[in-house]
């Protein structure tokens, strides 16, 4: 009902279901589990759209993706740097113990600190002072104007629920670290966590005490990883499964042409790209010594020439993806469209380009690609590496899991990388500042995995967080963009469709 999985799982079935009388038990799949039930931990789709139903956010999403009251009932602006928000009344954890404002600083404090993976939905806050009970102020560092929108993926945790069982911390998986809330949830969310098997299953059931008005008729919900994209499909088509995301593409017309199963696809925010270290004086796992080729801006414009996006978009994506020239969907607040052209594909060019720049044998690199995150993720990668060979570059592929990909972007430790983003605000600034920003404090850049730098971009994206003026502000935005783009400081792929089929009733 609420996140990404609660609005292609929860709630889309409510329309398959809604029909029907009596209760039921949703049963639902995705390629990869989440890593945890803590919510601070990774910031990643899956991840925060599980623990989405169980735990909430101040502000939240309607249907049409408008920003809507959650834990706050209302906000407003109170001085440039400074937001009023008034929390809701009444509303209780899943242990029963109340919510207040002291859940809200100690929610703040947690995911900004140490071990957390969010930081960036509360990177512009300053502070959060205790008006009272049900009252707080958020204190922003410069003004900052979608405060409302950019909290809708921070999630509220229990002070006291955390205290009591040693989890004031997120602990990491990736690391073999674990604590109460790796596999416990406590929110306040209209779902609670019943009982969590990673990599096996998660099992959900109904907060009887959920302060929101209940639009389904769901009583259990089973989550089930299942990485085989064959397995999954075998799995919904013999109703072992309600639903599952992503449909394999090339599995879309099986699924389409049975009649108990329905296929709903729609246009995604996220848009997928390479990113490039622009950082080292020497790539990791490369044949060049001593030397970054990717920091001549003429070796990452023939990487961007040399790919073939529109073999991608009909071979591997079946013609479902949409080709991107920005790091951002249509539908992004500040999107610019008169900039939304891609460099043209052009081999001869780009050989030249590397030529020019001193490689014209090309060079060996490495390319750290997820397996169980993007839709065809890995045959993108593997298109990637052949169309890059034709003007000399030897790419190493490494597919892995998202558990070993994420740690190596987050932490700069990659050369070549295939990743993707969805600003969760829907506004530009989000993309500006979590991916091509300099990385920085307050979890500026805390994404831009090849640490691209443009002073430039940096000072447009502050300047745009505070502007109020829609028409200055898009200017801002579209300049910071035409800077990244000059810059080639990452290379747009594509926007890709999500695609999910629930049994039809």
């Amino acid at each position: 009902m609420k996140r990404m999985f609660s609005r292609i799982a929860f709630g889309a079935l409510a329309c398959v279901l809604g029909s029907t009388v009596d209760a039921a038990t949703l049963r639902f799949a995705n390629q990869g589990d989440a890593l945890s039930m803590d919510p601070h931990m990774h910031n990643e789709a899956v991840l925060l759209s599980l623990t989405g139903n169980v735990y909430e956010s101040l502000t939240g999403r309607g249907r049409k993706f408008d920003t809507t009251p959650e834990l706050a009932t209302d906000w407003k602006q109170t001085a440039p740097t400074v937001w009023r928000f008034n929390l809701r009344k009444g509303v209780k954890f899943h242990d029963g113990t109340p919510f207040t404002a002291d859940d809200v600083i100690f929610s703040f404090e947690r995911a900004r600190g140490e071990g957390s993976d969010v930081k960036v939905y509360v990177g512009a806050i300053k502070e959060i002072r205790k008006v009272d009970a049900h009252a707080i102020d958020i204190v922003t560092t410069d003004p900052f104007l979608i405060l409302p929108q950019t909290v809708s993926r921070w999630y509220v945790m229990s002070k006291s629920w955390c205290e009591k069982n040693n989890a004031t911390r997120p602990a990491d998986v990736r690391k073999g670290g674990e604590n109460y809330a790796t596999l416990r949830a406590n929110g306040t969310g209209p779902f609670m966590v019943k009982s969590r098997e990673p990599g096996v299953r998660t099992v959900f059931t109904v907060n009887p005490d959920w302060w929101g008005k209940v639009e389904h008729n769901i009583t259990e919900a089973i989550f089930t990883p299942i990485g085989n994209d064959a397995t999954r499909v075998a799995a919904l088509v013999s109703g072992e499964i309600d639903m599952m995301d992503p449909l394999p593409l090339q599995d879309v017309p099986r699924v389409q042409s049975n009649p108990s199963l329905k296929v709903m696809q729609s246009p995604e925010l996220r848009t997928i790209f390479l990113g490039m270290d622009q950082k080292r004086d020497e790539l990791l796992h490369s044949n060049i010594k001593g030397r970054n080729p990717f920091k001549d801006v003429r070796v990452r414009r023939a990487f961007y020439q040399a790919i073939d996006i529109e073999a991608i978009r009909t071979r591997i994506m079946r013609g479902v993806s949409t080709p991107t020239g920005l790091m951002v969907a249509p539908d992004t607040q500040g999107f610019a469209p008169e900039l939304n052209k891609r460099l043209p594909y052009d081999v001869e060019a780009a050989k030249k380009l590397m030529a020019d720049a001193g490689y014209p044998n090309g060079f060996e690199v490495g390319m750290n690609c997820p397996n169980d995150r993007y839709v065809n993720d890995s045959e993108i990668c593997q298109a990637i590496a052949a169309m890059l060979a034709k003007i000399g570059v030897k790419v190493n592929l490494v597919a892995e899991s998202k558990a070993l990909f994420f740690p190596k972007v987050i932490g700069r430790n990659v050369s070549f990388y295939l990743a993707g983003w969805t600003p969760a605000s829907q506004d530009s600034h989000n993309a500006l500042f979590a991916v091509m920003s300099t990385p920085g404090e307050g979890a500026q850049g805390q994404f831009n995995g090849g640490a691209y730098s443009n002073p430039r971009l940096d000072e447009l994206t502050r300047k745009a967080g505070a502007e109020n003026d829609t028409t200055k502000r898009n200017a801002m935005i579209a300049e910071a963009f035409k800077v990244h783009q000059d810059d080639i400081g990452h290379i747009p792929l594509h926007q890709q469709p999500i695609t999910w089929p629930p049994a039809s009733s």
